[in-house]
């Protein structure tokens, strides 16, 4: 190993032994407490933390009532929600195991996943989600029920509404009063609690078998390091199928901080609005798409108003690199902070609701330059890091220490090593138990004495935070044998154009490296609009040599900063963007590498004909 980091203060041992003894211990100290905020028929309602035990407990004793035994596998098949959240909890209580399915799933994905994990139940939220299971109910004869929080039961018992359930739940809690109690006091730490998919961005995804102390521990951790308080709100949207939502669940739940719930992210920014959080989780994603969309208003703003956008954010660097040194403005540079606040920042700001502390970003890498634009407009947003199978959070930047371009250090009790091969190391309570079913999987995964292989290449800085460059498998190595990062490319083009949605950079034992680009439709439309380009949909617009002229000039800019070999010599623009739905992201939105360069194979090797390919 040629770094190691170990964590200077560890943990006390587990308060709890249960997520379900830390979820009754939540409900018994914040009874009448706020816990959660979620939409009916359009407005706000609240659920104290007493009502959502009792639910929880209606859930869990109707799960008894079907006869659910210790470890069992339930799936969830839903959008994020107060009802996922109850079901979860329901499962937890009643010695179940929790194994989530993405709502965007196939029917022929969901029954993978519900085959694999031998799932004997499964919870969906609409009948749209109860369909796809009909449609392969002969291939799935273990199910004994579906339960559906908003749809409509089937004649034959098959399928059931979540109030059935609930209504079973109380009656067997009349004839078995002590049944629920036993069950819950019976739960080891070492239980399974979750099971949660590998998004398989290669190879068909597998089951991360996470214990109920690996959940404790993700709590306690963050718990440790005091960065948020029951005094905070929570805004989650997230999908709570991925395990980056999840941490925020048990988050929550650990430190009774009020959560409004809504996984529609359709109306995200009116939701914000309203409820106005001072903290919020998301992916890259979400912030490459606001932070396009404000850059783009203010330039569509003109004259002096983006003029005045400019002179703030040149501002807002200054007083973030002060910042960043722990360091606060005075004299002229703070009045003329106030000034550019009240009048952009302010603005800015109000899109998140107007009250964040920070954001946390994670399930992807976060570019710089985004990072430092929001913390130039007092928004900021502290990277983390984690994978499915180390329990999400291993690595966070802290409000009081915080480098960009950075994960952060490393939770209080999580020990990192760097490999003599640059991959990074993680041990803890909060790793996986294995991959579900696959002995050998987990043998390559998970050293003998504890250590769990990334994937992911980094480094560690003298102050302790974790850089990471890229991930192993997806290292380019040229025909020239230099070793490129790709990453680095990709964040910096989507960071600086306007115009870009994706970048895919190509050029493993090339001659020289280019890239696979979709285009921002509605920003590029408006450009092509603008200059009287007329075009039809998205496969006429980047299929134009203006289009690709335009992002070019982008490619080119980058180009200037960096050593020959890393430079991209040539982008094909790709006649479709790249979606969840189209196959070419993760549900997570990780780019399916492999499958976008399939796709595209002709261009590809339309850039290098003449050229040697390299074995």
């Amino acid at each position: 190993m040629s770094q190691a980091l170990e964590t200077p203060i560890q943990p006390p041992s587990a308060s709890f032994k249960s997520v379900a003894a830390m979820w009754h211990h939540r409900i018994e100290s914040l009874p009448d407490g706020d816990a959660m905020y979620f939409k009916t028929d359009g407005e706000w309602e609240t659920m104290s933390w007493r009502q959502a035990g009792l639910r929880s407990h209606a859930i869990a004793n109707g799960l008894h009532a079907m006869g659910l035994q210790p470890e069992q596998r339930c799936c969830i098949l839903a959008t994020t929600s107060v009802d996922w959240i109850l079901e979860d909890m329901g499962i937890l209580c009643a010695g179940g195991a929790t194994t989530t399915i993405y709502p965007s799933s196939t029917p022929e994905e969901c029954e993978y996943i519900i085959n694999d994990c031998e799932a004997v139940l499964v919870f969906c939220d609409t009948d749209a989600q109860t369909a796809k299971l009909l449609q392969i109910r002969e291939r799935i004869p273990q199910v004994k029920h579906v339960v559906v929080s908003d749809g409509k039961s089937s004649k034959d018992g098959w399928i059931k509404t979540l109030a059935q359930v609930e209504a079973e739940g109380e009656a067997f809690a009349k004839e078995s009063p002590d049944t629920y109690k036993q069950v819950v006091d019976a739960i080891t730490p070492q239980r399974l609690a979750t099971l949660i998919y590998t998004s398989g961005t290669t190879g068909k995804p597998k089951g991360v078998m996470l214990t109920h102390d690996a959940w404790i521990f993700e709590s306690e951790a963050i718990d440790r390091m005091g960065m948020m308080t029951p005094a905070d709100k929570q805004y989650l949207f997230l999908p709570l199928s991925h395990v980056f939502a999840k941490v925020m669940q048990i988050i929550f739940i650990r430190l009774g901080v009020p959560t409004a719930v809504d996984g529609n992210i359709d109306n995200l920014i009116e939701n914000l609005g309203y409820v106005q959080p001072t903290w919020m989780g998301a992916v890259p994603r979400v912030f490459e798409k606001a932070y396009n969309k404000i850059v783009s208003r203010a330039k569509d703003a003109g004259g002096v108003k983006y003029s005045l956008f400019q002179w703030a954010v040149g501002i807002g660097r200054e007083v973030s690199q002060m910042r960043q040194k722990q360091q606060e403005p005075a004299g002229m540079l703070k009045l003329k902070y106030q000034i550019a606040d009240k009048l952009v920042f302010s603005k800015v700001k109000d899109t998140f609701g107007g009250k964040l502390r920070f954001l946390i970003s994670g399930g992807a890498p976060l570019s710089v330059e985004i990072a430092e634009f929001f913390h130039a407009c007092d928004i900021l947003i502290l990277e983390g890091y984690g994978l499915t199978e180390s329990g999400a959070a291993s690595c966070i930047n802290h409000p009081e220490q915080f480098i960009f371009g950075t994960v952060g250090q490393p939770l209080p009790g999580v020990d990192v090593q760097i490999a003599e091969d640059g991959e990074i190391l993680l041990k803890g309570r909060g790793i996986m138990r294995g991959y579900y079913g696959r002995p050998e999987a987990t043998a390559e995964s998970l050293s003998d004495d504890g250590w769990l292989h990334t994937g992911d290449i980094g480094t560690i800085l003298e102050t302790g935070h974790v850089k990471i460059t890229d991930r192993k498998k997806e290292l380019i190595v040229t025909a020239g044998g230099k070793n490129i990062a790709p990453a680095h490319f990709q964040n910096l083009l989507k960071a600086r154009s306007l115009y870009v949605s994706q970048v895919l950079m190509h050029g493993d034992r090339r001659n020289y490296c280019v890239a696979l680009v979709t285009i921002n439709e509605e920003t590029v439309g408006k450009w092509a609009t603008d200059n009287g380009l007329t075009f039809r949909g998205y496969a006429d617009l980047a299929s134009r040599p203006e289009v690709k002229a335009l992002i070019m000039e982008d490619v080119e800019s980058i180009n200037k900063g960096l050593p020959p070999y890393e430079t991209v010599k040539q982008i094909h623009l790709c006649d479709e963007d790249w979606t969840v739905e189209n196959g070419f992201l993760t549900p997570s939105f990780k780019v399916k590498r492999r499958i976008v360069e399939g796709a595209n194979q002709d261009a590809l090797d339309e850039f290098y004909e003449g050229t040697v390919h390299q074995i």
